[in-house]
């Protein structure tokens, strides 16, 4: 069964404009919600970078819809210990409705406190026995774990829910995309790709659900909003490994000088058409994806989902 959620931006918006964003989201018929986590915004015009722990514990009172980070980095920055009690106790807040979306992170917000940004596959490496870790302290008791990369000692995880949260698998590559089918519980992605959804699918992913986020800018003036998603959202474009290797929101803004309005308006909707907006999601749907969430660009957050609920969400429903 296909469902379609919102993406909260945590990059964009504040803590309260979040919260109001999911009280919208569920009142327009959206039936999940993505949340990003963040230190650093990509670029510095998107204005914010929040907390998502806390921001998550706000959701849990303020709307009943099921909350998945979009994606959390549980290796440097934070370590996955910690992250372990982080998600236990967003699956309890949420009662039994939390999803732990991880991946291997980026340079721009995981070298903060000074780390070596390390290659791809120590990445990798490091995300699997991040999980495990995690793993290990929700079965509840005193553990310990001696590892490659990650020591735990003495660790008792006291407040766990009754099911621990599912972990949900990053990938945009081969080699991570076979990892979220070894390992996880589920995938996410963002591309409307069926050779990536096979792929998960055929490394153990069979029967796990597959997650995507979009971006999307809705504005009653199409020129207008391609400029609003241009302003904000350049970094949509940046090609390769270039998300994943920039330290600073000062280097994408240098590396997105290069994208074009006319290449973001190819990349994804931008302005009224209601068509268009149903063909994006229709688009991951096709390729096997069963959940997507719709970010929209920008200040018109209430026309966006007075707009979702009549011309696109009955389609999907």
């Amino acid at each position: 069964m296909t469902k379609v959620g919102y993406f909260l931006a945590c990059e964009e918006f504040g803590p309260r404009e979040l919260i109001e964003q999911a009280k919208m989201a569920e009142s327009a018929g959206f039936e999940g919600l993505w949340i990003s986590d963040h230190y650093h915004p990509w670029i510095s015009e998107q204005g914010n970078s929040a907390f998502v722990w806390s921001v998550i514990g706000a959701l849990s009172q303020a709307t009943s819809l099921p909350v998945t980070t979009g994606v959390t980095c549980p290796t440097m920055r934070i370590h996955p210990a910690i992250i372990a009690q982080a998600a236990a106790t967003s699956q309890v807040m949420l009662q039994g409705k939390f999803s732990l979306g991880v991946g291997s992170g980026e340079n721009l917000n995981e070298h903060i406190l000074g780390d070596r940004w390390p290659p791809a596959d120590v990445r990798l490496e490091m995300l699997e026995e991040a999980v495990e870790v995690m793993r290990l302290l929700w079965q509840g008791g005193v553990k310990d774990h001696y590892g490659k990369h990650y020591t735990v000692e003495n660790a008792h995880l006291y407040t766990l829910p009754e099911e621990p949260p599912p972990v949900l698998v990053s990938g945009f590559g081969p080699k991570s995309v076979e990892l979220a089918g070894r390992i996880g519980d589920g995938y996410c992605g963002v591309e409307p790709s069926a050779e990536m959804i096979s792929k998960f699918r055929s490394s153990g992913g069979e029967g796990k659900p597959a997650h995507a986020g979009t971006k999307v800018c809705w504005d009653e003036d199409e020129s207008r909003a391609r400029s609003t998603a241009r302003r904000l959202w350049p970094n949509e474009q940046l090609p390769g490994e270039l998300a994943q290797e920039l330290p600073t929101p000062r280097h994408f803004e240098q590396a997105t000088s290069l994208v074009t309005e006319e290449m973001i308006a190819e990349a994804f909707p931008c302005g009224p058409d209601p068509e268009l907006h149903r063909q994006n999601l229709r688009s991951y749907f096709k390729a096997g994806y069963d959940e997507v969430y719709v970010q929209q660009i920008g200040p018109e957050q209430e026309q966006f989902f007075r707009f979702y609920e009549r011309e696109v969400l009955p389609e999907f429903h």
